[in-house]
């Protein structure tokens, strides 16, 4: 199956996966944007555990496709890797400036949702087993960034998980997290909506209620 009615029917197939292997552990589910709530928030409700969410903004260079780096909520920025280090360094020094406003932008944005409430809290993922939820993956950058947050807190087993994903994304999962799980495995994703025949979203108030009262909603 490459399409899905919506977030909320892949997030309950994803969460039939975990069902067995983590019904009864000591886990919480991140997601990494408002869409990623969503499916996040079935695994949640079926593992009967918190709901976070991680922000993370992609950089680009002006004109350019390809994210250059992903920043998180923290203000932490994981680089592209698939550059060598002396193309960042190139990168970087010409486009100091640009990069520089893009930083402080996106963290402006990501405050902006911040103040609506469903800030992350590392004293609530602590000796957890983590679930990091997207609900599509391009580049998995956003994967790679996550992992990058989590690594000063003291977890226990790193789980990715997503409906869909590139192969490229797929293969870094790999290496970050001890688990992954990826329903659909494409050679390019085309964009994220593209993939579910229904993809409208709440609009984020309503995403931060999901959060607040998963609790209500666990199966």
């Amino acid at each position: 199956m490459y399409y899905f009615p919506n977030r909320k029917i892949a997030g309950d197939l994803i969460a039939y996966k975990l069902g067995k292997q983590y019904r009864y552990e000591d886990c919480a589910v991140v997601a990494l944007n408002d869409g990623a709530v969503i499916v996040g928030a079935q695994i949640a409700a079926w593992l009967h555990c918190p709901l976070n969410m991680l922000l993370t903004e992609a950089i680009h260079l002006q004109g350019e496709y390809d994210t250059l780096a992903q920043i998180d909520q923290a203000g932490g920025v994981t680089y592209n890797d698939t550059y060598s280090v002396g193309e960042l360094e190139e990168i970087k020094a010409e486009n100091f400036g640009y990069i520089e406003q893009q930083k402080l932008e996106k963290l402006f944005q990501m405050n902006k949702l911040l103040g609506q409430g469903g800030v992350i809290s590392p004293r609530l993922l602590r000796g957890r087993h983590i679930i990091v939820v997207s609900d599509g993956l391009s580049s998995g950058l956003s994967m790679r960034a996550a992992a990058a947050y989590l690594k000063p807190i003291k977890t226990n087993r790193l789980v990715m998980v997503t409906p869909f994903a590139s192969v490229k994304a797929v293969d870094l999962m790999h290496v970050l997290a001890d688990e992954i799980v990826c329903l659909n495995v494409l050679e390019d994703v085309i964009s994220i909506d593209h993939y579910y025949d229904d993809n409208r979203l709440p609009d984020h108030e309503k995403i931060i209620q999901v959060i607040e009262d998963i609790i209500l909603h666990w199966k």
